[in-house]
């Protein structure tokens, strides 16, 4: 019964070594895509041209981010500028020198449920990975 209890438990700290590094690096390179493309999405929103963030922006950027396995639907857009002007507005752009945000947020999406095998809880459902940026507008009408 001992050795039983002994091989049961040895394959369970087996299979989280395995796969546990593999979830945590998924985790991480999410981020590092969501945070590239906050970083794009500013570059582009807060150039002379733009000075806005609109609905096909965030169309496209969804577009980009499910190329790497991200489910569009699930992606989520907070925009906003430093005045309070609305910063989705293409009408209305945010004037030079008015600092325009971004964040986008995703779910974790389970990736830490493999963590139950060796007795931590993993975050809640609602729980988003977010990357946020902040560039300053160049727009002059």
């Amino acid at each position: 019964m001992k050795s039983l209890l002994v091989f049961i438990l040895f394959a369970v700290m087996l299979c989280w070594f395995m796969f546990s590094p593999i979830y945590k690096h998924v985790l991480i390179v999410r981020q590092a895509v969501l945070q590239q493309e906050v970083d794009y999405m500013l570059e582009v929103a807060a150039n002379g041209d733009h000075g806005y963030i609109d609905s096909t922006m965030m169309q496209q950027s969804r577009l980009r981010l499910a190329s790497y396995g991200l489910q569009s639907s699930d992606i989520a857009f907070e925009v906003s500028s430093t005045n309070g002007y609305d910063a989705t507005n293409a009408g209305n752009p945010v004037p030079r020198g008015v600092g325009l945000s971004l964040a986008i947020s995703y779910p974790v999406e389970g990736l830490f449920e493999i963590d139950r095998l060796i007795g931590l809880a993993p975050p809640s459902a609602s729980t988003r990975l977010r990357a946020v940026g902040m560039k300053m507008s160049e727009y002059v009408p």
